[in-house]
């Protein structure tokens, strides 16, 4: 594991034909994704795989293409994975690009965030995601979206939606947003988002999402960084609102699933189609549970009191 001050003393000068960014990358056990991950980042300036104990050989594919390995130990709390990188790490370059595992820029995306590093004409960039599911390209169902990747350093950082977080809610930030001071733009060019993991590590992960979201929606935000829910806002504050106004809902889990597979035509895109659509709907179901859950076990502390 390299420390961080021997990765300060190692970092030189970085070749012009390089991309002018420092890139992070969150990462635990995904030796089946990093390979592809880390293979279409060999023009970034510098790469930084932010590990947390993997178990497999993700360490060691790490530092095969040239990446700086970091453990990161989460202990609860805020912040969070990517966000203690960004104020951790000893960053070279003037740009950020945040990057999850079973991601991979294209050669048309890494031209444009040269492009874009080079003009300055924002201070962050919203990057869309081509997901990729069960080997099948979602077009429908609602599954693509924008998230903001690229942006200057210190212009940009989480919001903080839960600060009382515990391990079971993941160790990097599940659904919050990068917030940036200044004007944003858009790139043209997807992201490819390709998880080839087993269903069966989707739902694990999955299972912490719901953790987190629950406490979330029962505590309601506790920061006031975090982005409002807004309908005529960023596709993220849209798709906060109606979230908040679906849960509310009964059946809410059921109508989503109607929402993204008919209304949305979730069912365009075949079984794979099918089956992510069911998931998002059964990972509404596990939210509103562990509502009910929490709302149980503050209710018999109370009675007890």
């Amino acid at each position: 594991m390299q420390k961080l001050d021997e990765i300060m003393s190692t970092q030189s000068a970085t070749p012009a034909a390089k991309l002018p960014v420092s890139v992070i990358v969150a990462a635990r056990n995904e030796e089946k994704n990093l390979p592809r991950c880390l293979e279409a980042l060999r023009d970034a300036g510098e790469v930084y795989v932010i590990d947390s104990q993997s178990t497999d050989a993700t360490p060691e594919i790490a530092r095969a293409f040239g990446a700086k390995v970091v453990q990161f130990h989460y202990q609860g709390g805020w912040p969070k994975k990517r966000q203690w990188a960004i104020d951790t790490l000893p960053l070279e370059f003037d740009w950020i690009l945040l990057v999850d595992a079973d991601e991979a820029l294209t050669p048309e995306l890494v031209e444009e965030i040269r492009s874009a590093t080079a003009e300055g004409r924002a201070s962050g960039y919203f990057i869309s995601l081509r997901m990729h599911f069960l080997g099948k390209v979602l077009r429908h169902g609602d599954a693509s979206f924008w998230k903001l990747a690229l942006f200057r350093r210190g212009k940009g950082r989480y919001e903080c939606r839960l600060r009382d977080q515990d391990p079971s809610m993941a160790d990097m930030e599940v659904h919050e947003h990068v917030v940036v001071e200044g004007p944003t733009a858009r790139l043209r060019s997807p992201l490819i988002h390709d998880n080839v993991e087993s269903l069966s590590r989707y739902i694990q992960k999955h299972d912490e999402y719901s953790n987190w979201e629950a406490r979330v929606l029962l505590q309601g935000e506790q920061e006031g960084s975090a982005l409002p829910a807004s309908f005529f806002g960023t596709q993220a504050q849209r798709r906060r609102w109606l979230k908040k106004k679906l849960f509310a809902l009964p059946g809410s889990p059921a109508l989503l699933f109607l929402y993204r597979y008919f209304l949305r035509l979730g069912f365009m895109d075949g079984v794979p189609g099918l089956i992510y659509c069911g998931f998002q709907a059964v990972q509404m179901f596990h939210t509103k549970a562990k509502i009910y859950e929490l709302k149980s076990v503050r209710k018999e502390c109370s009675t007890r009191n």
